[in-house]
């Protein structure tokens, strides 16, 4: 019989947020894997939980090495639970490539919900909750940073990104530049701390507020593109497509995105794009 592996959410701040069944998990598993063996010892100290099994590191370091040896655990029958420093493991943080080998070797996958930054950050943020995406952290390199965020100029659902307190200053400042200085955002600072701060306001405003410098844990939330009002006439799929273009997309991805804010076929609008201007295209 195989065993089980057990993904836990830890507190984002407080203590007192962690989820009943934590403490319970935690005495229980055979084997607790932890981003950082020390921050878990001093959960369970507050917790007030002994624990019963063993303790291993599983880091963004060993992540790779480490997982063949516990999913030989969980294939032996052990009850293995995954933590990570914050939040839910796999999300930002180490847990996918376990996740996925147990999934190939039918080892069953459960989960402890729990507290989660992503969502805390996008319920306070005031910006649309009814459709949003998750990025991640944004590349380090100004270039890459730079297409990242050109690549989602276009994005129609509000956006979680997750960032260090150092960077957040020059990647408010590149989100501004690619989606526009008065797309409405928030800066979500210490989520559930002492020191919570959520700032809310046009990129504009948020970069010039970052520029006395940002503490702690940093969660982006940035809304959405607004849906473009697009004639369906060729001259104005054309001026759509290349401004869309100008935003940092390539012809096709222009394409693709104009033709689902519009409704339009995608071989219409292509047509539109690659056709030369027309009469109704020149300047009065």
């Amino acid at each position: 019989m195989t065993g089980v592996l057990v993904l836990a959410a830890t507190p984002i701040g407080r203590v007192g947020d962690a989820p009943p069944r934590l403490a319970a998990e935690l005495a229980g598993a055979d084997v607790v894997a932890a981003e950082d063996t020390r921050r878990l010892r001093r959960l369970v100290g507050e917790l007030g939980v002994e624990l019963s099994g063993r303790v291993v590191s599983y880091f963004e370091g060993n992540e790779a090495a480490r997982t063949p040896a516990l999913l030989e655990e969980l294939l032996g029958g052990a009850r293995v639970l995954l933590v990570t420093d914050a939040g839910m493991p796999s999300v930002s943080d180490p847990g996918f490539r376990l996740v996925a080998a147990a999934v190939t070797a039918d080892v069953p996958v459960t989960a402890v919900p729990g507290p989660s930054a992503v969502l805390t950050a996008l319920a306070v943020s005031a910006l649309p909750t009814d459709r949003f995406c998750f990025e991640g952290f944004v590349p380090r390199k100004p270039g890459e940073r730079a297409r990242r965020l050109g690549a989602l100029a276009t994005e129609e659902r509000t956006m979680v990104f997750f960032e260090s307190p150092h960077r957040t200053g020059a990647t408010l400042a590149a989100m501004a530049e690619a989606f526009g200085a008065d797309r409405p955002a928030a800066v979500c600072r210490e989520l559930t701390k002492t020191y919570e701060e959520v700032r809310r306001g046009p990129l504009a405003d948020l970069v010039d507020w970052a520029a006395e410098g940002v503490r702690g844990e940093v969660t982006l939330v940035v809304g959405g593109s607004p849906v473009p009002e697009v004639d369906d006439d060729p001259a104005s799929l054309r001026a759509a497509v290349a401004a869309q273009e100008a935003a940092g997309l390539s012809r096709k991805d222009a394409v693709k995105a104009v033709a689902a804010a519009t409704g339009v076929g995608r071989r219409t609008v292509y047509d539109a794009a690659h056709a030369g201007p027309g009469p109704d295209d020149a300047p009065a």
